[in-house]
């Protein structure tokens, strides 16, 4: 029979708020909800309050990691130092690399309505976490889908997607993370059982409906809930009533971490250098 891969906890997120005072589920990286190498901070934002988010996130510096926002529903415009500017919408991406510094905001463009979508923090290699900062706007035609033969919809954001019956490249590709995000729309009665590497590290983010987790006991995990898995092993999903589910997983990178804040790096030292960077205003 083959092998599983374990579950290893199934947590809810907590209530959070961020930027000027935008309302949310810290699902990683909080209080009691520690970093999964390579990843420092997983957050949902859903609500149809605009005081949960009108506010937005005024500009703000950050060094050493890689952003990645996930919009389902609502706009949301970037902007930074840089002079980059973009127009995060429905099922688009913004995936930002901040290395060596960046400072940006992301403020709502609607006054009303639903505000939907996910912001992931990705590790940087001690490498990189001086290189180039970068930006990159995916609007939601341009990241790649598929459909599965059970009905799975596939949303190929990072890595690439395998089934062992269809293979679909994401929009982004890293080399040294290798980061595998997506996101997965189970109908009801359907399944899926995607491909990855032994080593990986993985996560499951219910964000709708139910999921049944084949593993060494199956078990049920209802929406709001991520589960962590072991290293090794294969992946089997199911849904009767439906699901949306993030699938999130990447290489651990093994290196020290000293964060403070929005800096991310190996050391106090460096955590000083940011500091005194973005006061004296050579962050980047």
């Amino acid at each position: 029979m083959t092998q599983q891969r374990r579950i290893i906890s199934i947590q809810p997120g907590q209530p959070a708020s961020d930027g000027a005072g935008v309302r949310l589920n810290r699902v990683i990286g909080g209080p009691g909800l520690e970093r999964f190498d390579p990843f420092l901070m997983l957050d949902e934002f859903t609500t149809d309050n605009p005081d949960d988010y009108i506010a937005g996130f005024p500009p703000h510096p950050h060094r050493g990691f890689e952003t990645i926002t996930y919009m389902l529903e609502g706009r949301m415009r970037h902007e930074d130092h840089l002079g980059n500017v973009g127009l995060l919408g429905c099922g688009g991406v913004q995936w930002m690399t901040a290395a060596r510094g960046i400072i940006h905001s992301e403020m709502p463009e609607q006054e009303s309505g639903a505000m939907r979508g996910f912001q992931l923090w990705l590790n940087l290699p001690a490498r990189d976490k001086l290189g180039e900062a970068g930006y990159r706007d995916i609007p939601a035609p341009d990241i790649p889908r598929l459909v599965t033969r059970t009905g799975v919809e596939v949303v190929v954001i990072a890595g690439e997607f395998d089934d062992g019956e269809q293979r679909q490249v994401g929009a982004v590709q890293r080399p040294h993370t290798q980061p595998q995000l997506f996101d997965l729309r189970l109908a009801p009665g359907s399944q899926v059982a995607p491909r990855l590497a032994d080593g990986q590290r993985v996560m499951l983010y219910v964000y709708e409906g139910q999921l049944q987790l084949a593993a060494a006991s199956a078990q049920t995990v209802g929406a709001g809930r991520l589960i962590r898995l072991s290293d090794e092993g294969q992946l089997q999903l199911a849904s009767a009533q439906g699901a949306g589910v993030l699938l999130i997983a990447g290489t651990p990178l093994n290196e020290p971490i000293v964060q403070y804040g929005p800096f991310v790096m190996n050391s106090r030292e460096e955590i000083e250098q940011a500091l005194r960077d973005f006061r004296d205003g050579v962050l980047a």
